[in-house]
């Protein structure tokens, strides 16, 4: 007598190994946006401490077009000013001068996020917007 696996035993243990794979690599991918939208949060809470600290030396906000370019250096407020994880596009920021307040933002990618503003925009190709203001 034979000691072996039939085919059919071989093909649905492989079935089940290919399933559980897929399964794994969609919660991975589903886990890196949440930390990649953790570091975009981070970052934003970061850019309005400095912007905190622009005001006291200024008395104002930075315009729109005063503020360096992302990726580069803000001193004495930030060594560098972060950009998203994800581009090197750094995150969307509007004032308006002579104003006191600012709209600081960026686009998530878990759209199921509780602080999502869902609004539609030409920034965010999906509908999470998160706002930090002061």
């Amino acid at each position: 007598m034979k000691k072996g696996f039939t085919l059919i035993e071989l093909l649905v243990v492989v079935s089940l190994i290919g399933i559980l794979a897929t399964l794994v690599i969609a919660n991975m991918n589903a886990a890196r946006e949440r930390a990649r939208d953790a570091t975009r949060k981070s970052d934003l809470r970061n850019i309005q401490t400095a912007l905190r600290l622009y005001y006291n030396d200024n008395g104002g906000y930075p315009i729109t077009s005063a503020l360096p370019a992302w990726g580069s250096a803000w001193t004495p407020y930030m060594n560098i000013l972060p950009a998203d994880p994800l581009s090197s596009q750094g995150y969307s920021y509007n004032s308006v001068a002579g104003s006191d307040d600012y709209t600081l933002y960026a686009c998530l990618e878990n759209v199921s996020d509780d602080k999502c503003i869902d609004v539609a925009s030409s920034v965010c190709t999906s509908l999470c917007k998160y706002e930090v203001k002061p």
